[in-house]
């Protein structure tokens, strides 16, 4: 569906609001049916959850991010509408918005992200800019994260083809600030996606959501270069757990920039010497969906939920601790209803007294 400007500036009052995540935002939408109907709620769900008081964001702040924005020629996309990019809507929790600077259209293609090392070697840019241009001029957007080395070849080989960046401030800082004359050059011709708002500079807690995005975006992720506990691997790992198709370019043993790569070959990415070794994978997946469509669930009452949700309050209370847990182990050990421990969960988070952890866990805050 399309937004209107008064649900848009709900979506992203919502997207704001301290203790909602991604995972919490569309739980919310699921289950009262608009981010306006949401944030009318949030302050009595996050009192039964055990929360004191509950501050909604100034409704006038999102109003002046969306309009900031728009002044600089760009648009802010929601997760529901027909230009969000369908990698990203497959994902179990989209960004419910992100804000686009340059071309949008380009999101709607089919894209391969690559990425490597900040301090790449000179033959592992010639690479990457070799096969930014092939997998280019074959037809696919390349994806990629703006930094320096291996991000800023592929962008700049590609730049004429079809090339997202991918930011992890807000789209109109420049980070980092040598790479002005690149951004620019990508917004004239290419698109600028972040999900961060807008003029917030890039933290270090920010990039692996920007990477997050940049394996979500594409149909595989390309590793040129890459040392262990690198943030291309990170990526590598989101691809991964996204059902992305993950290549990794070999590279010289006694090169510590080539032990990621090379590690990820060992553990079964496709080895890759050319734009045909990633053009074979994916060219049976280009065209069709990221996922197969879900059947529709009915939800239960309102009330219904609330009720049972008032029934096994204290049972998940008494069952969480510091040490996640998963949350299908909270409904196997309760055997309640699915949707009511999610609710009572909703409500511990919403009042910042339980905290979501990788792997769908929980555990107190």
């Amino acid at each position: 569906m399309q937004l209107s400007d008064s649900e848009r500036r709900a979506w992203l009052r919502l997207s704001r609001t301290e203790h909602v995540g991604p995972v919490t935002f569309h739980a919310l939408i699921a289950r009262f049916g608009s981010a306006s109907a949401a944030l009318e709620e949030l302050p009595r769900m996050a009192k039964r959850g055990g929360g004191k008081s509950f501050v909604l964001p100034d409704p006038r702040e999102a109003e002046r991010e969306l309009d900031a924005l728009t002044k600089r020629g760009g648009r802010m996309i929601a997760s529901c509408e027909a230009e969000y990019p369908a990698g990203l809507a497959a994902l179990e929790a989209p960004p419910p918005l992100i804000s686009v600077l340059g071309h949008p259209h380009l999101l709607k293609k089919e894209m391969v992200a690559i990425v490597g090392a900040r301090n790449a070697s000179a033959l592992a840019r010639k690479f990457a800019d070799m096969l930014s241009r092939d997998l280019g001029f074959a037809g696919l957007v390349v994806v990629s994260g703006l930094a320096r080395g291996i991000d800023a070849a592929a962008h700049e080989a590609a730049l004429a083809v079809g090339t997202v960046a991918v930011v992890a401030g807000g789209v109109d800082i420049v980070y980092p600030p040598e790479n002005d004359k690149l951004y620019a050059a990508i917004r004239n011709q290419g698109a600028i996606v972040s999900e961060m708002r807008l003029g917030e500079a890039p933290q270090a807690r920010h990039f692996p959501r920007r990477n997050r995005i940049i394996s979500g975006l594409s149909r595989g992720v390309v590793v040129v270069e890459a040392a262990e506990k690198s943030g291309s691997l990170i990526t590598a790992q989101y691809a991964l757990e996204q059902g992305r198709e993950i290549f990794a370019v070999p590279g010289s043993p006694l090169d510590p920039r080539a032990r990621g790569a090379n590690r990820l070959i060992r553990e079964g990415a496709t080895l890759t010497e050319s734009a045909q070794d990633i053009l074979a994978v994916l060219a049976p997946m280009l065209g069709a969906g990221f996922r197969e469509p879900e059947a529709p669930i009915t939800p239960p009452t309102p009330q219904a939920l609330e009720a049972e949700a008032d029934r096994i309050r204290g049972r998940i209370e008494e069952a969480l601790g510091p040490a996640p847990v998963e949350i299908d182990e909270l409904i196997r050990q309760t055997g309640a209803p699915a949707a009511a421990v999610l609710t009572v969960i909703l409500e511990l988070e919403l009042a910042g007294r339980c905290a979501r952890q990788p792997g769908n866990r929980v555990a107190w805050s």
